[in-house]
């Protein structure tokens, strides 16, 4: 009866996380695993989408007869995309996180399509701009809504169920590039699946209820709307600059470590296509282990000591992937698979505890904005990237030795994340994000 009774407290006060952890306990219930397992196939269909501009690098650059800069003026096109996730995410903040969900289902397998029939490098960009707006906005609205739907001490554990979906649909897009190539098949042919999306995605869709918690706060601000500037109010101004300088400094240190790691051990280091594709499955798949070592950590330590501590690890081993193997090194390929394993896995870690981090710092009503400011940030990261990789590359000795440079930059963005950013750790959704305050300051 105690837990009975501080579920109805909770309740009445707003605290829904509290209230949601109460009645569980007094009656039993359970996490609505059948929403979480239908969010979990919509992140996996955009994990495999995301991965073909990165998988079909070496394809593209032949068909297209791309240059080294014309190569990153063609992934920093894509970064572009980062405007209409914002505008998206936005949206989810405003009308709701299912029906955002929606248009994604329906627009990102259209525009594959678009994507799959270019024969022209620019209408090519253009259609892929469109398909990852749409999988910004997707993986906005899948997060938040995980974020939002699972109690505080699963919370970590639900962005590296999401890292996990994620990666697995990657990895099926890295499965089937060399199996395309030795059938004889266009690379063209990894867009098929997003693009079946169409006959399945609004399906799962439609039996994903809109979050509880939005459907509140989304009478709570009837009255007086927020908008997309709101993160900048005093309240949220420290946390939400932080969390744009470190985006941007991370993303500027990522943006060639994600493009071009199958590049480089095909373009660079001369391994085969099938090799390539075997080390990065291998790699990349034990290297998912840093999701719930991830999720562990950022129970067990906390968001932002995980985030510092994996953020310097992952650009020191982006490093000695992009740089190596030494000359005169027996054996490349398993220097190469050692440093992709550990990049991942400490990538996978990061990605887990900032996504939670991200997630609980800022209201219900600006928390897809804020996922919003974060693509547009990273996005200009990429860009700025490309264009460094695009104007230095060949001075600096080719795109690998430049992406090492460009690796360190994470380091700083890190430390100071570490410096500023308050510890939301067992915290409740209402009380991490200062709801109340946010709703007296209104």
């Amino acid at each position: 009866m105690e837990n009975h009774s501080q579920g109805l407290d909770a309740a009445l006060t707003g605290d829904v996380d509290v209230a949601q952890d109460a009645v569980r306990a007094a009656y039993g219930a359970v996490i609505p695993w059948r929403v979480v397992a239908m969010l979990l196939v919509v992140l996996g269909f955009q994990g495999y989408a995301a991965a073909i501009p990165t998988i079909a690098a070496h394809w593209l650059r032949k068909d297209f007869q791309l240059s080294d800069p014309a190569m990153a003026k063609v992934f920093a096109g894509f970064a572009l995309s980062s405007f209409g996730a914002l505008a998206l995410a936005r949206m989810a903040d405003r009308i709701g996180r299912r029906r955002v969900l929606m248009w994604s289902a329906i627009a990102m397998p259209i525009a594959a399509l678009g994507a799959a029939t270019a024969q022209q490098v620019v209408v090519f960009v253009a259609f892929i701009i469109v398909v990852e707006a749409f999988l910004g906005a997707a993986l906005t609205c899948s997060v938040v809504m995980l974020a939002e739907l699972l109690p505080v001490r699963r919370r970590a554990d639900g962005q590296s169920w999401a890292g996990l979906a994620t990666a697995v649909g990657g990895g099926l897009c890295v499965f089937l590039a060399p199996v395309y190539s030795r059938l004889g098949m266009s690379w063209r042919w990894l867009l098929a699946i997003p693009v079946a999306g169409i006959a399945i995605l609004p399906t799962v869709v439609s039996s994903i209820p809109e979050s509880t918690r939005w459907r509140r706060e989304a009478r709570e601000v009837e009255s007086k709307p927020t908008r997309f500037y709101d993160i900048f109010v005093p309240l949220y101004r420290k946390r939400a600059v932080t969390i744009i300088v470190c985006s941007l400094l991370a993303y500027f240190s990522a943006e060639g470590v994600n493009s071009y790691s199958y590049f480089h051990a095909v373009s660079v280091i001369g391994l085969s296509a099938d090799f390539a594709s075997a080390l990065t499955i291998i790699g990349g798949g034990v290297g998912m282990l840093g999701f719930p070592i991830g999720a562990w950590a950022a129970e067990r330590f906390g968001r932002v000591p995980t985030i510092v501590t994996c953020g310097g690890a992952t650009s020191a081993v982006a490093l000695a992937y992009y740089w190596g193997p030494p000359d005169h090194f027996a054996h490349p390929a398993l220097w190469l698979g050692v440093a992709f394993l550990f990049m991942n896995a400490t990538t996978n870690a990061l990605t887990v505890a900032s996504v939670a981090a991200v997630t609980e710092l800022l209201p219900t009503a600006l928390r897809g904005t804020m996922m919003g400011w974060v693509a547009l940030t990273t996005a200009f990261g990429a860009v700025s990237a490309e264009a460094t990789i695009a104007t230095l590359a060949a001075a600096a000795g080719g795109i690998s030795v430049m992406t090492g440079w460009l690796s360190l930059l994470g380091i700083p963005g890190a430390i100071l994340f570490g410096m500023i950013i308050d510890e939301t750790r067992g915290l409740s959704l209402d009380a991490a994000a200062k709801e109340a305050a946010f709703h007296a300051d209104r």
